[in-house]
C-alpha cells in the first residue's frame, strides 16, 4: 500500500512517501511560517525522486494536531484536497502520538509534549511496547504547573519528549527520575508509521469526521469573542 504522509502541526513541516510502514522518501524543514510554501513543492520533489505518480497513492495520512493553528489548517487542507482529487481515504494521526513513537527509549514511561502557545501545552503519556507505544489516556491541555504535578505523581522513570525546551525551567527542576530527550517535533515518517496499520486494515474514518485536534478553540475565535465582550456593541 502506497501512502503519502503530511506533518505541519508544529514549526517543523515534513512530508513522506511510504510503502506501508517503510519510507520511500521524506523531506523536512523548520519554519513556523513556511508550511504552505513547503508542502506542495516537497511532495512534487518526492514524487519525482521516487518515480511515483499521484494516481499510485492508496491513502493520505495527516497529522491533525494538537499544535499550531495555522500549521494544522495547512496540512489538513492539503491532505483533504489531495485525497479528494485522487479519490482515496484519509488517515488522521495526532502529533503527540507521532512524537512519542520516535522517543529514544525502550523502557521509560514517555511524556509527549507539544507547545500550543499562550502558556499552554498539549501532553499525553505512553508506555513503550514492542514495535511502538501505547497511550495511557486522552491528551490533556495543561499549564506548566499542572504538568509539573503530573510528572511529580509519575512513579516510574520517565522521559519527556517534544517541546520540553519551551517549558519553564521550574517544570523539570529537581525531578531526578525524569529525563528529557528527542524528538523535539513530530515527523512525517512517524505519521506514516502510525497510519500504515489502520490503512492496511481498511480502518478509514468518514472524510467529514477528519477534523483538527486543537484541544481548544482557535485563537481567532477566542479573540473575536473577546472583541465582542469589550466592544461598544456588547450588552
Amino acid at each position: 500500500m502506497k501512502l503519502v504522509a503530511i506533518e505541519t502541526s508544529t514549526p517543523a513541516s515534513s512530508v513522506a512517501l511510504g510503502e506501508g510502514r517503510t519510507p520511500v522518501g521524506s523531506a523536512s524543514q523548520v519554519n513556523r511560517r513556511g508550511h504552505a510554501s513547503f508542502v506542495v513543492s516537497a511532495l512534487d520533489f518526492l514524487f519525482d525522486q521516487a518515480g511515483w505518480r499521484p494516481s499510485d497513492i492508496d491513502a493520505v495520512a495527516v497529522d491533525v494536531g494538537p499544535g499550531l493553528y495555522t500549521g494544522i489548517r495547512v496540512g489538513l487542507a492539503t491532505a483533504q484536497g489531495l485525497a479528494a482529487t485522487l479519490g482515496v481515504p484519509l488517515v488522521p494521526v495526532t502529533s503527540l502520538d507521532a512524537v512519542a513513537l520516535e522517543a529514544t527509549t525502550r523502557h521509560r514511561h514517555i511524556w509527549s509534549v507539544v507547545d500550543v502557545r499562550r502558556g499552554e501545552f498539549a501532553v499525553a503519556s505512553y508506555q513503550p511496547v514492542p514495535g511502538g507505544v501505547v497511550r495511557d489516556g486522552a491528551p490533556q491541555l495543561v499549564k506548566p504547573d499542572h504538568l509539573r504535578a503530573l510528572l511529580e505523581s509519575d512513579s516510574q522513570n520517565a522521559l519527556v519528549v517534544g517541546d520540553w525546551e519551551a517549558l519553564p525551567e521550574t517544570v523539570l527542576r529537581g525531578l531526578h527520575r525524569i529525563k528529557s530527550g528527542r524528538p523535539r517535533f513530530p515527523s512525517a515518517e512517524a505519521v506514516l508509521g502510525l497510519a500504515a496499520g489502520p490503512a492496511e486494515r481498511g480502518e478509514f474514518p468518514a472524510a467529514e469526521d477528519v477534523r483538527p485536534a486543537y484541544l481548544r478553540e482557535a485563537d481567532v475565535q477566542i479573540n473575536w469573542k473577546q472583541l465582542r465582550k469589550e466592544g461598544p456593541w456588547s450588552a
